[in-house]
Order: structure tokens, then C-alpha cells, then sequence
């Protein structure tokens, strides 16, 4: 299954427009809460300078870059972990998404109407974090008592150990902590995986600005409010303009550049947020270029060889010999595998090597 970032937020914050600018589709946007009331998925492809640097030197016949998925996830709203607002609907498509990206209103404007009235950034991202929170508690509660027992004599370690983490987490979510932000072991995240809890979901916040306050919301100050708050979370802001992205996507690339210069952009804020999505999540590139077709491939930091070869097919994990390595800066420079090969610039690397971002592979195995 492709990952998945769920875009969440209250209503009217501009998650749908920001969604459509991602997709380039046309989920209905409007100044009205649960606009979106079905969860709108669309497939973006992970912009990577590096597919035309390779491109160039292999000649392919077809190339297939890495892709990624944004779900839009309706507005929610107080109460909603009791199903306020279609909220029981909600909160379920948002456990089943890899990572949050919560949209904050971070402008002003009387002709969008606030769900609470006005902007108040902490007070907003907050009604969304207790209602996260809240649902990940009901989750817990309705577990503990069913393991309680069989915890409490120890006759099976493991249950006692799922017992005591839930336990943990129970207090932490009852004093306002998100998941995210407990210190656990990665024994004890692997006994809450099961669970999806929502607020154990990396999360970027996006500061959804008026396009005065471009580049990077430097003078918004509900942006160095979001800032403050995210802080406290290890999380980062990216802030940009829903507004103008979906502006941008309906530009030709010359216009476009031209409409970034005059903005002081390097780039859209599409293209830093699918990057900064791929980012929260650990995720890394290699390429392969057999058959004709250069592919890059999705991998988690930290993976190795044998694992990543399981991405192309099972038979290649199984049956690995070795993979064959070049980073595609090597290669750039070079000019042709041939040539990394003939220089032995092309890595013979067994099972215990640690996949890099960058790495161009050619996987030996036998089944």
C-alpha cells in the first residue's frame, strides 16, 4: 500500500483548497463547515531532481518516479470523539493514514467564516489535539479492563508489559500529551502499532498564511504562535498560501516561475510540502535501472539491502546475493554505469548494508 498523509485541521481552515493544489483535483471547497464529508484521496508524485539527472545518463524508456498519498479528512470539531459532526467518521479515516498534516488558519478575513468565531491558533490547534487525544484514550480504556487480569498475574510477560504501556500512555493522554511525545522503547511502540492510535502519528503543521506574509510567514504573528506550540511537540511549520497554491497549479511553468520570483519563493509550496512529508516519515529513495525503466523506490532510513530488494518482489529479499551500488552524485559525475563499473565505483554490498538516499542499485539474487 502507498503511504498516506492525512490533511486535518477544523473547517474552514483550507485543507480542501490545499488538498486540490496538491492533487490538481477538484474536491468541493466551501465557506461552510463539513464541506468535505467522504475522505478525498489523491496520488502526487514526489518531486526528485535527481529522475533527470539519471534520466540523462541511462536514456530510459520509461521512467517511474516514487508516488505518494494525500487523503482530505472532513473538519473537525469539538465533541467529535462522541461523533460530533459526523466525527466517529472522521477520526476512523484519520487512524488509518500514516501522518498528520494539520492545517492552522493563520490569516484574517471576514468573507471565510471561523467555525469558533475568530483565529486564535493555540485555542484552534488545540480543540484538535483533545479531540485526537480523547479518541486515542476511549481506544485505551476499552482495552485495559479486558486485559487486566491476565496482566495482574503475570502469566503471560507480554501481556503485562501491553498492560503497563497502556497504562502509561492512559495518564499521558489524561494530562494533555500526545503519544507522539511520550519517551517509549521500540518494544513498547510495537505493542500500541496494533492499536493505531491517532495522536502516535507524526504531524507537520502547515500555517495556512495570506499571501502577504510570504516567504515563510516571517511577519504573521499567528505563525510564530503555531511555531511556539509546535515546538513543544518536536514538530516543524511549514507555512504557505492555500490560496496561491491553487492559483499556481492553473500556470504554465514559465508564468509560474514568474509568479514565485515575484512571491521571493524558491519553490510551491506543494513541492515543499510533499517533501516535507515524504521527510516526516523517514523516507528515503533508491533507483534502479533495469529493463529500460529507471524506477525510484520508497524505503524507511535505516533499511537494508535484503529489505529494500523485498520492495521490487519477495523473491528478490529472499533469494539476495548481493546488491551492486553507485550514488547517483558518483554517477553524475562520471557519466554512465559502464564507466562506474569499468572505475569500480560500483559497490559489491552484502546483507548487512544500510540503504542510502541516492543509492542506484542493481539487485543480484537467486530463487
Amino acid at each position: 500500500m502507498p503511504l498516506t498523509a492525512g490533511i486535518i485541521g477544523l473547517p474552514n481552515v483550507g485543507k480542501s483548497t490545499l488538498f486540490n493544489a496538491l492533487c490538481a483535483t477538484e474536491a468541493l471547497a466551501a465557506n461552510y463547515p463539513f464541506t468535505t464529508v467522504e475522505a478525498n484521496v489523491g496520488t502526487v508524485v514526489v518531486p526528485d531532481e535527481r529522475l533527470h539527472t539519471l534520466e540523462n545518463i541511462v536514456n530510459p524508456k520509461k521512467t517511474v518516479p516514487t508516488t505518494y498519498e494525500f487523503t482530505d479528512i472532513a473538519g473537525l470539531v469539538k465533541d467529535a470523539h462522541k461523533g460530533e459532526g459526523l466525527g466517529n467518521r472522521f477520526l476512523a479515516a484519520i487512524r488509518d493514514v500514516d501522518a498528520l498534516i494539520h492545517v492552522v488558519r493563520c490569516f484574517n478575513d471576514s468573507n471565510v467564516s471561523h467555525v469558533e468565531g475568530d483565529v486564535n491558533v493555540v485555542r484552534d490547534v488545540e480543540i484538535i489535539e483533545s479531540e485526537l487525544m480523547l479518541a486515542d484514550l476511549e481506544v485505551i480504556e476499552n482495552r485495559l479492563p479486558k486485559i487486566e487480569k491476565k496482566a495482574r498475574l503475570k502469566v503471560d510477560k507480554t501481556v503485562t508489559k501491553e498492560y503497563d504501556v497502556l497504562t502509561t500512555v492512559r495518564e499521558a493522554l489524561k494530562e494533555g500529551r500526545p503519544v507522539r511525545t511520550i519517551s517509549l522503547t521500540a518494544f513498547e511502540k510495537a505493542l500500541l502499532k496494533p492499536y493505531g492510535l491517532i495522536t502516535d502519528k507524526p504531524v507537520l503543521y502547515i500555517a495556512n498564511v495570506d499571501e502577504s506574509m510570504l516567504p515563510e510567514g516571517a511577519d504573521c504573528i499567528h505563525c510564530k504562535q503555531l511555531e511556539t506550540y509546535a515546538k513543544r511537540q518536536g514538530a516543524k511549520v511549514l507555512a504557505l498560501s492555500a490560496k496561491l497554491e491553487a492559483e499556481f497549479i492553473e500556470l504554465d511553468d514559465e508564468d509560474q516561475a514568474e509568479a514565485l520570483a515575484m512571491y521571493d519563493i524558491e519553490k510551491t509550496g506543494r513541492e515543499r510540502l510533499i517533501q516535507a512529508t515524504y521527510a516526516l516519515l523517514g523516507l528515503r529513495t533508491f533507483f534502479t535501472t533495469e529493463s529500460d525503466e529507471l524506477k525510484a523506490w520508497t524505503f524507511i532510513e535505516g533499511m537494508t539491502a535484503p529489505e529494500c530488494a523485498g520492495k521490487i518482489h519477495t523473491d528478490f529479499e529472499r533469494g539476495f546475493i548481493r546488491a551492486e551500488v553507485v550514488d547517483v552524485e558518483t554517477l553524475k559525475t562520471i557519466g554512465s554505469l559502464a564507466k562506474a563499473k569499468e572505475l569500480g565505483k560500483m559497490r559489491s554490498e552484502g546483507k548487512g548494508y544500510v540503504m542510502q538516499d541516492g543509492d542506484v542499485v542493481l539487485f543480484r539474487f537467486n530463487v
